[in-house]
């Protein structure tokens, strides 16, 4: 026989010997101990990302404003939106019970404190710090304390579930100069080896002096403005919220992906290519022209085509592969007759 255990409800036995019945499972009790239940968990996870958005409210107005002024970081404004969409449609999908994970929410909140220390007293102490990276330290803050809060809040079952949505954050940090530079650096001599390759195609005479090619009656230089590098950056996130939407193999997402790096290459060597033709059989005003000043949305909405198609492939294949293949379509097997 097993002692009563002193947490059970009691029955009250009354003169008339009626009972008084036990709470329902799931209700809520008043036990001062208790920890929180899973929606009170949820309620104060929201709340601290308020108050977080609250304290951070001046930096998230200057990164708003910064990124409407700057084509490279022009996404930044839709990555919250896109992050919370992506929460919305999992959301039946996502655990319903919450543990606090300290740790990680620790380390977290240390990194966020380390980009704060960084932005208001050891960089501008030894540099000159530019807005854009005041404002890349400071989204990057913002991000790590609200990943840790999902951490101490709703524990890492829960984050784990929710890894892209609440990571995809990160790409509210503008690019710091220093990799802005180094990949517009990168693009460019990129696109100068594949706009050599389409010229030599094409049966276009040149000369190349490293980023310059003198081509009949005009020379053009590969500069910053031909590095592609705001359409590059764009076409990597969408390759990477296309494959996680679509697609569930580790390998097919990581090809969608790396497809980023060639396909922006090859978009900024045909630009390249059409502009020196335009120039070439037409006159060289045509440097001046529309393809060249305002061709960028045109030349990127090209690069989604062989993205959207290799993503429709690698689908396919992936679908094709779960099918099972059941026995009524299974091709039979004859037994070979007995040889006696």
């Amino acid at each position: 026989m097993k002692p009563a255990d002193s947490s059970a409800p009691l029955l009250v036995e009354s003169q008339d010997r009626s009972t008084v019945s036990p709470p329902e499972i799931g209700a809520t009790t008043t036990t001062g101990g208790a920890p929180p239940g899973p929606d009170r968990r949820m309620r104060l996870a929201g709340l601290f990302l308020l108050l977080l958005a609250v304290v951070f409210s001046p930096a998230l107005f200057a990164l708003a404003v910064h990124a409407a002024r700057e084509d490279l970081h022009s996404h930044v404004l839709l990555i919250p939106f896109v992050s919370a969409y992506l929460l919305h449609i999992r959301w039946s999908d996502l655990p319903k019970t919450y543990r606090s994970s300290p740790v990680p929410a620790i380390v977290l909140a240390a990194l966020g404190a380390g980009a704060l220390a960084a932005a208001f007293a050891l960089v501008p102490a030894i540099l000159a710090l530019s807005q854009n990276d005041y404002l890349a330290l400071m989204a990057f803050a913002f991000v790590c304390w609200a990943v840790a809060g999902g951490f101490l809040f709703l524990g890492s079952r829960w984050m784990a579930a929710a890894a892209f949505p609440m990571w995809f954050l990160l790409f509210m940090v503008p690019l710091p100069d220093a990799m802005v530079e180094l990949l517009e650096n990168g693009s460019k001599y990129g696109s100068a080896e594949t706009s050599a390759l389409f010229f030599s195609l094409w049966g276009m005479p040149f000369l190349r002096d490293g980023l310059v090619f003198h081509l009949p009656g005009i020379s053009l230089e590969v500069a910053q403005e031909c590095s592609g590098i705001r359409s590059s950056w764009v076409l990597f996130i969408t390759s990477l919220l296309a494959a996680n939407l679509f697609l569930r193999t580790t390998w097919r997402r990581t090809v969608l992906v790396l497809l980023v790096i060639p396909l922006g290459l090859l978009r900024n060597g045909l630009r390249i290519l059409v502009i020196g033709i335009l120039c070439v059989e037409i006159g060289p005003e045509m440097i001046h022209g529309i393809i060249h000043r305002r061709g960028g949305p045109l030349f990127f909405g090209l690069s989604l085509i062989p993205l959207f198609a290799l993503l429709w492939w690698l689908r396919k294949g992936e679908q094709a592969s779960r099918q099972p293949i059941s026995p009524a379509t299974a091709m039979p097997v004859e037994a070979e007759p007995n040889k006696t």
